[in-house]
């Protein structure tokens, strides 16, 4: 859905990065399942970590929409290529640019908006996901700043982090008043990464937990004013969720691609599938929840950019256009037949890697829970 010329400027740029760079190499990264960091410092030089900041702080001068389609494009090549470029240019560096000081800018910030630093978002723990009252994680006052102690899990490129914005409680009496975000530097003693977790899908996005032990930071990493965690995490949760909406129709996108060039390609009875109801039905279902999806996204986007209260809106798109990409990715192997279940063919890829759609931005159980609230119930 493109709106104007600065969207399909974007656009094109992205699609050309996708099909020519990424897209030929995305089944080698994959079986690899290494950080790309060449296309990851490609993109850099591209400005695209910056699309959501302003130019003369070093951003690209963009908004929500366009961080959307950048998104969407670049999962259409590679989901893991697409979630790592979603955490650099949203969660991982959104606090940072917004709360931190002259300093953290010129050391962290705008080397990250290069692709020269990494910064990732630390806020599951193993017993606390979307009930975040029950976050262990503490920051403690000591004079002149703070001390880190707890555990995160699920960490988004976290072996690969050069920085850390951290959720942590401050005052367990308080619950959801006492959380905040602390900013904590990849090589300050006491910070420690575990190995990488052995996904299923995203196989170049590295995953893993991170340890912080009497990790001491200065007063002024302190990221959000006392009381105010759980409000600034609200204040980007629809973007979150309309960025990875925009994720899902990507992978949708290449599912379709695919299964329609499949089908027309595979003979059956002396005839191309592609001619069979069965597999036309599959087919237009795929289209029309991509319709769909776009609709939802979009829309939920430009409220974003227009700082209209999206929450509802944002939620639902995602929602839909992960089932949607997870019904995409079965039908492009339902399609593929048995080579849908070969590591050779990109269905297998493609079914993989919804599983990681499934969890960002809150778990479908728990959307679904919120969606039916607003609705009354």
């Amino acid at each position: 859905m493109i709106r104007s010329n600065p969207e399909e400027i974007i656009r094109k740029s992205i699609v050309r990065f996708v099909d020519n760079e990424l897209i030929p190499r995305a089944q080698d990264l994959d079986n690899s399942a290494e950080f790309p960091m060449e296309l990851f410092q490609k993109l850099g030089k591209m400005g695209v970590f910056g699309i959501r900041y302003p130019r003369n702080k070093g951003g690209a001068g963009g908004n929500a929409t366009l961080n959307c389609i950048i998104s969407e494009e670049l999962a259409r090549g590679l989901m893991s290529m697409a979630a790592i470029t979603a955490m650099q240019c949203l969660m991982g560096t959104n606090f940072l640019f917004y709360h931190g000081t002259d300093e953290m800018h010129e050391q962290y910030f705008l080397p990250a908006m290069r692709g020269k630093k990494i910064g990732c978002f630390c806020m599951t723990e193993p017993e606390a996901g979307s009930d975040l009252g029950a976050l262990t994680t503490r920051a403690t006052k000591v004079k002149d700043g703070y001390l880190i102690n707890g555990l995160k899990t699920w960490v988004t490129d976290g072996p690969k982090a050069s920085f850390y914005t951290v959720l942590c409680q401050t005052d367990p009496t308080k619950r959801f008043r006492g959380l905040g975000f602390f900013f904590v530097p990849r090589d300050f003693p006491g910070v420690s990464t575990s190995r990488p977790f052995d996904c299923v899908g995203t196989r170049t996005t590295p995953i893993c937990e991170v340890s912080f032990t009497d990790v001491f930071i200065p007063k002024e990493y302190r990221l959000i004013p006392e009381g105010q965690g759980i409000s600034a995490l609200m204040s980007i949760l629809a973007e979150i969720r309309a960025t990875t909406a925009a994720l899902a129709i990507g992978l949708q996108r290449a599912a379709l691609t695919d299964s329609v060039r499949y089908a027309k390609e595979r003979v059956a009875w002396g005839r191309s599938i592609s001619g069979y109801q069965l597999i036309q039905a599959k087919i237009a279902n795929m289209i029309t929840n991509l319709e769909a999806s776009r609709l939802l996204t979009y829309k939920a986007a430009a409220m974003v950019d227009r700082n209209e209260e999206c929450v509802k809106e944002a939620t639902i798109a995602k929602y839909f256009a992960t089932e949607a990409a997870c019904s995409a990715a079965d039908e492009c192997t339902r399609i593929f037949g048995a080579y849908g279940y070969s590591m050779e063919y990109t269905a297998q890829r493609y079914f993989r890697d919804t599983r990681f759609l499934l969890n960002g931005g809150g778990t479908h159980e728990v959307l679904q829970t919120n969606i039916a609230r607003w609705a009354g119930l």
